[in-house]
């Protein structure tokens, strides 16, 4: 029995060719999309996941309570983490590290011998790997930070600087931070960070130097410079632990308008995201999309197959009735066709995975991922979950479907088609073209949204001009590095700025005459030297920028019109403020600029003169010149501070890094919208090749009776055009709530404009008008004479 329905399997995809190959191309194709968003979607829930501890591991949260909102950030004061191990026995271990904004920008530059290297380092307390499972080939996790002068690398940076891990341990290393010089000894050697951690280094120091060094008199409870990471003991109640730890800095500091929580490390990566004290997302939002993207995708596929299954009934139903006539049930009759389309999904699985394969590399390079197939249990069960699962989905109502139809009724000619399946047919084409409509403006917004990113002005001139760390001789000499840097050829100003787009420290110790009582504020601050606002082409409002020729300059300060506003100062050049470190006189109001990117309005900023403290440079290349300048200072740069490679970035390009996950995504829904769009026409090109074999006889007699091709094409294309401007009707609706929601992200952003939705549709109507009207033509074109001979 099984070598019989496989032979009338065989005989049925080699006589519907044509249906075969549409439903091979389409369900290998969804197949494929969706095992690479599969394969993405469980490497973006792994991140974090392969600490040991993984279960007791959280992260301490602090709800900033502002005046105006609440602040969530994990930055807390660095006597934290030792004060919650000590003070609740509910926390088995505590470990600090420096937190994010000094992670981000502090890029050690690494020496040993005449090897240098810049290596992205943080600094971290003595448990760091007793809490954190980053596996240690050399030294042991309970003495290696031990000492302030202790040092850990990377399996990678031990290589480079000694050749092999085993020869690291009890070398020597100089390294250069913020003008800060130190010599450490290397007391171990972990395995590289794995591609799923959120957080990435080469270099792991001492958190008591940090503390003590760095920090110095600014250790205290009122400064949130570290992260705290705690190990919590097994069967503790998240929730009541939360609540006993939820005013403990104001134990520390009375005033503090603090309020701790603790959340699970592994959820930071993918929902990082609070507003006014509400998770509120994250990377999950794309996780989400995606993986609805691949459901419909998928969907669309399935559709395709139900629909050419069904469509052909009658010419399947004299093989149903002569079979039932002969006493075959309808379990049998249904277990054939459900045979069908799993070895339909079978062949369709082997080419989705030889495309998978195919586009893996573009699939990684896109998504910035190290993505790859396995051929185990893992991955492959998955794979076939999915194909087995698609097979009955997409084999099930045809195979329902042509079992139940009546041997008398089959073979006296009486089967027709009734109104109600043309509807379902007709509904599951709408279903398409809708998820591809929604899709394609999906695309249309996003891509405009970054357009308008990319092009707003953002208050500043961020062309041509470039940072790179001060190190070496360049740190320790500024005034000559700068003097002869402003002489090369091409190059326009140069200043010092201790901040990068989108990270830089943040603070509310600042207050002025007439502030409420008890009301607290954040603002930005940047430490800037002379010429800064000029190389970045910040205009000033009032007053004036900082410069060499004033000596009060030390206790200036400049703010953003967005913090004049907020303090509500009137006049406010002269004025007098009290920052944390003490007295400041405004000398100037900066115009308002984005800073960070614009998911965020405008934040309260301030500028200070502290240019031994910022360790930013920026030059402004004039236009016209780069690469010959660029050669220039890089030749200058090398000779004047040997030994240190001269890396740079373009602001610009830090501008475009701030929107890396909306690039991303606008890329791949670009993908994924084409390939919805060709699997829907798939789909459509089938129904319409079956429609045209069904009318055939009618059009060979309208050709007779003269009508032309023209009056054909359109007789047999306006049916199916009649369901995409359906579809567009239903689709527009969902599709405007669903972007409108993503673009809510954005604290500026464009309108969505009715053009865009007429685009789409037109889009959606000529790839309908094409795939149908090539079809239809070809029908028109047939000779009418072989269509009628029959007759």
């Amino acid at each position: 029995m099984l070598v019989h329905n496989l032979l009338v399997i065989y005989r049925s995809f080699k006589r519907y060719k044509s249906t075969f190959y549409i439903n091979l191309i389409g369900l290998s194709t969804g197949l494929a999309c969706t095992f690479l968003i599969y394969m993405w979607v469980q490497d973006e829930r792994s991140f974090d996941k392969f600490h040991t501890q993984g279960d007791q591991l959280f992260r301490i949260m602090a709800h900033h309570q502002q005046t105006d909102a609440t602040k969530t950030q994990p930055d807390v004061p660095g006597l934290l983490a030792p004060a919650l191990k000590a003070d609740f026995p509910e926390v088995e271990n505590a470990v600090s590290t420096s937190s994010g904004s000094v992670k981000a920008s502090e890029i050690m530059s690494v020496a040993s011998a005449d090897k240098r290297f810049k290596a992205p380092a943080r600094f971290a307390g003595r448990d760091f790997f007793k809490i954190f499972s980053y596996e240690l080939l050399e030294g042991d996790k309970d003495r290696v930070l031990a000492d302030k002068s202790a040092a850990v690398i990377s399996e990678s940076l031990a290589q480079k600087l000694f050749g092999s891990a085993a020869n690291a341990p009890g070398k020597s290393l100089d390294w250069e931070v913020s003008g800060l010089k130190n010599k450490v000894i290397v007391t171990g050697v972990f395995h590289d960070v794995p591609p799923n951690s959120s957080e990435v280094f080469d270099l792991v120091l001492a958190f008591d130097f940090f503390e003590q060094e760095m920090v110095g008199k600014y250790a205290h409870w009122r400064n949130y410079y570290a992260y705290a990471y705690i190990i919590l003991k097994k069967g503790t109640d998240l929730a009541a632990f939360n609540q006993k730890i939820k005013n403990y800095v104001k134990t520390k500091a009375e005033d503090s308008r603090v309020a701790l929580f603790a959340v699970p490390y592994s959820d930071n990566y993918l929902y990082g995201k609070y507003e006014n004290a509400v998770q509120a997302g994250g990377r999950i939002e794309y996780v989400r999309l995606f993986s609805l993207i691949a459901l419909f995708i998928l969907a669309i596929a399935c559709i395709n197959f139900m629909n050419l299954a069904t469509a052909r009934s009658v010419r399947r139903s004299r093989e149903v009735g002569v079979k039932k006539a002969m006493g075959a049930g309808r379990r049998v009759l249904v277990q054939q066709f459900l045979g069908e389309s799993l070895l339909m999904v079978g062949a369709s699985l082997a080419v989705a995975l030889l495309l998978v394969w195919f586009l893996l590399p573009l699939f990684n390079r896109l998504t910035d991922k190290q993505l790859a197939m396995r051929f185990d249990a893992g991955f492959m069960l998955p794979m076939l979950g999915i194909a087995l699962l698609t097979g009955l989905v997409a084999g099930s109502y045809p195979a329902f479907y042509l079992s139940r139809f009546n041997p008398a009724g089959i073979l006296q000619s009486k089967i027709k088609t009734s109104a109600g399946e043309r509807w379902v047919r007709q509904g599951l084409v709408i279903f398409q073209f809708c998820i591809s409509l929604v899709l394609i403006l999906g695309v249309t917004v996003i891509y405009r949204q970054i357009e308008f990113v990319q092009n707003k002005n953002l208050g500043f001139d961020k062309e041509n001009v470039l940072s790179f760390e001060l190190t070496g001789k360049a740190n320790e000499n500024r005034e000559a590095f700068f003097a002869e840097m402003q002489q090369i050829p091409g190059v326009a100003s140069a200043s010092v700025a201790g901040f990068s787009l989108g990270k830089g420290g943040w603070t509310q110790g600042i207050d002025w005459d007439g502030k409420p009582p008890g009301s607290d504020f954040t603002f930005h601050q940047v430490r800037v030297g002379a010429g800064a606002l000029e190389t970045l082409g910040v205009p000033m409002a009032e007053g004036r920028s900082f410069s060499k020729n004033f000596g009060t300059d030390k206790t200036g300060i400049i703010f953003n019109e967005a913090a004049i506003k907020l303090m509500g100062i009137q006049d406010p050049v002269g004025k007098t403020v009290r920052h944390y470190s003490g007295e400041k006189q405004i000398v100037g109001v900066a115009r308002d600029f984005h800073f960070n990117s614009l998911h965020e309005a405008i934040k309260p900023l301030f500028f200070l003169y502290e240019p031994a403290d910022a360790t930013q440079a920026l030059v402004k290349i004039a236009p016209g010149s780069e690469r010959e300048t660029l050669a220039r200072m890089g030749a200058f740069y090398e000779k004047f501070n040997p030994g240190f490679p001269f890396e740079y970035t373009f602001i610009d390009q830090d501008y475009q890094a701030l929107y890396e996950s909306e690039q991303r995504v606008s890329v791949l829904s670009r993908f994924f919208a084409g390939l919805a769009i060709l699997i829907s026409c798939l789909g459509l090109l089938g129904l319409a090749v079956f429609t045209a074999e069904q009318r055939t006889k009618e059009i060979g007699i309208r050709k007779v009776l003269g009508a032309s091709v023209a009056g054909i094409t359109g007789l047999l294309a306006k049916d199916f055009l009649k369901l995409v401007v359906v579809a567009i009707v239903i689709s527009s609706p969902l599709a405007y709530f669903f972007m409108d929601k993503w673009l809510s992200n954005f604290a500026y952003h464009i309108d969505i404009q009715w053009w865009m939705f007429a685009s789409a549709g037109a889009v959606a109507v000529a790839v309908a008008f094409l795939t149908v009207g090539f079809q239809s033509v070809k029908a028109a074109l047939a000779n009418p004479v072989k269509s009628l001979r029959s007759e």
